[in-house]
This record gives C-alpha cells, sequence and structure tokens, in this order.
C-alpha cells in the first residue's frame, strides 16, 4: 500500500519545525514500540527519516535496498521488518517485481527453490544488521486447499527455522484478507485469511523465531475478536500492523476497532515488539495531523 503526501506540504513542514513539533505527548513514548511503512511519505529516505524522528517514532518498516539501511542507524532508527524483494532490493517509494511462482508465497509451491535461497541470504544479512523481524506471505490458494497451503508453508519454515533460530532473526508471517472490499485490493483468495490458520502454522512449526505479523486491519474483516486473540496467543506475535475498519484509515473514534483499548492490552500482555501503522488517511484529513494524532493513541 502507497500512501502520497503533498510533497511540497511535507518539505516546508519538515524545514519550518512547528507544523510536525510533536507534542510532549507523542515524544513521550509510551510502553509500545512504534513503526510506520515508509510509503506514509512522498519523500527519500533521508527526509522520511527526519520526519519519523520529529514523530517519535522508532523504526520503519519494509525498507528493503540496503544502501538505505545505515541511512536508518545514523538517524537512530530501527529496521523493523525486512521485506525480502525479488531482485535484491529496491527503492523504499516502489513496489517490488511479484517474482517468479511461489515467491514470498510459502503456501505455494516454490519454484526452483528460489525464494528460500534469496530468503536465507536475507536472514544473515538481517542479523549482520541488527533487522529484527523477516515478514514472509503465503499467497493466494489458487487450486490449493487450506490443509494443502498449510503443509506447504509448515514444510518451507521448518527448512529455514533453524538458520533463524542460529542468527537470532525473526520471521513473521502476515494474515491478509480475502478481497473486501472498502479497502485496498487484496488477493480474492488470500492462504493465509483466517487467524486459526496461521496460529496452527506457527505452533506446529514450534519456533521462537517463527511468529505471526498480526495485521489488525485485515484480522477483524476476516475473524474479530481482536482483544480475545491477543490475550490468547501473544507468545506468538512478532509484529503487529494497524489500519482502522473499514477503509484502512486513521486509527481514530471514527473506525470501529478501539485501539486505545487494543494498546492497553498489548502492553499489559508484556508484548516488546513493533506495532506499525499501515494505513491510508481518508479524505479530507490532514495527513500529518491524523498520522500524529495516531501515535498518541497508541501511547498508553
Amino acid at each position: 500500500m502507497r500512501l502520497v503526501f503533498d510533497r511540497r506540504q511535507f518539505l516546508s513542514a519538515l524545514a519550518a519545525g512547528t507544523a510536525l513539533a510533536a507534542s510532549p505527548r507523542v515524544l513521550a513514548r509510551g510502553r509500545l514500540r512504534q513503526g510506520l511503512t515508509p510509503h506514509l511519505f512522498d519523500a527519500d529516505i533521508e527526509a522520511t527519516c527526519r520526519m519519523a524522528k520529529r514523530l517519535g517514532i522508532d523504526g520503519l518498516d519494509f525498507v528493503s535496498h540496503p544502501a538505505d539501511w545505515p541511512t536508518l542507524k545514523r538517524h537512530g532508527l530501527t529496521m523493523t521488518v525486512l521485506r525480502v524483494d525479488y531482485g535484491g532490493g529496491i527503492s523504499t517509494l516502489a513496489r517490488a517485481p511479484a517474482g517468479p511462482p511461489g515467491w514470498n508465497a510459502i503456501g505455494t509451491p516454490d519454484q526452483h527453490g528460489q525464494f528460500e535461497a534469496a530468503l536465507r541470504e536475507r536472514i544473515d544479512a538481517a542479523a549482520r544488521e541488527g533487522i529484527p523481524n523477516i515478514i514472509v506471505t503465503c499467497g493466494a490458494r489458487g487450486s490449493l486447499s487450506y490443509e494443502e497451503g498449510k503443509r506447504n508453508a509448515i514444510g518451507f519454515l521448518q527448512r529455514v527455522r533453524a538458520q533463524a533460530e542460529a542468527r537470532g532473526v525473526t520471521l513473521v508471517m502476515e494474515n491478509i484478507n480475502s478481497g473486501h472490499a472498502g479497502g485496498p485490493p487484496a488477493p480474492p483468495g488470500s492462504m493465509f485469511d483466517h487467524l486459526p490458520w496461521g496460529l496452527d502454522v506457527v505452533t506446529q512449526v514450534n519456533s521462537s523465531r517463527v511468529k505471526l505479523l498480526l495485521d489488525l486491519y485485515h484480522a477483524q474483516l476476516m475473524d474479530g475478536n481482536i482483544t480475545n486473540f491477543l490475550r490468547n496467543n501473544i507468545q506468538w506475535i512478532g509484529h503487529i500492523h494497524t489500519g482502522g475498519v473499514p477503509g484502512r484509515h486513521e486509527i481514530d473514534e471514527t473506525q470501529e476497532l478501539n485501539y486505545r483499548h487494543i494498546a492497553r492490552t498489548i502492553v499489559e500482555l508484556g508484548y516488546s515488539g513493533f506495532i506499525s501503522h499501515e494505513w491510508t488517511p481518508s479524505a479530507g484529513q490532514d495527513k500529518l495531523i491524523a498520522l500524529r494524532n495516531s501515535i498518541a493513541i497508541l501511547d498508553v
């Protein structure tokens, strides 16, 4: 998902430092470590890092190009989740090519083992660079059944778990909804669209370095019951994405999920990972204010 800010507005606000000067509430970080996707800013990596620091953000997801990693470190930001892009790394403001069949779709056959080989290389790179997580997704069902996809995903993760464990890098598997209206397009038959399916995968693999990337927007569309799932399964969650429902907009009181309550629950459960903002401001909203307010909601 790519979110486009007005570049002139962004740069002028960054230079002036007034419209974006974070309130004490934002700068006095709560106990949740917050991240965001760089697509929230229509800017280069240097300006994006400066903006994130002004907002009190702790890290950025999906900065996939190794050339950008030193910039994050210089600004004191964590590269929170690495995406294994086809071709080895792309611009932070673009989407990677889809890649061959099975690329980052571990519920489907991995053609010639290309994605597994790339993931193994990235596990080593993440360990060297202090990157805590690498995302994996499960692809679309197509002609496969849920059970076939589950066997594929478990087999894939069993093959790579030892390397992830040895290198101290966590593989986080993301849930994606199956084509609900009201938000960005999703696969019509996502393999991992229901939380119990993914939970069964990670519990069968049973590794401290294989967990869920819990996308709360997708989870609410497909399953709901968010707080109970958190309470019962927090030990299997390695990263969290936010997004308002419906529409995947800012996480304020206009949305059906109560993110203040969710944030308090996550803190009470002792979660120590990142929770990252991945949503599009609704029409008519001041994008920067919407982001700052959403950050404040998670500061508990």
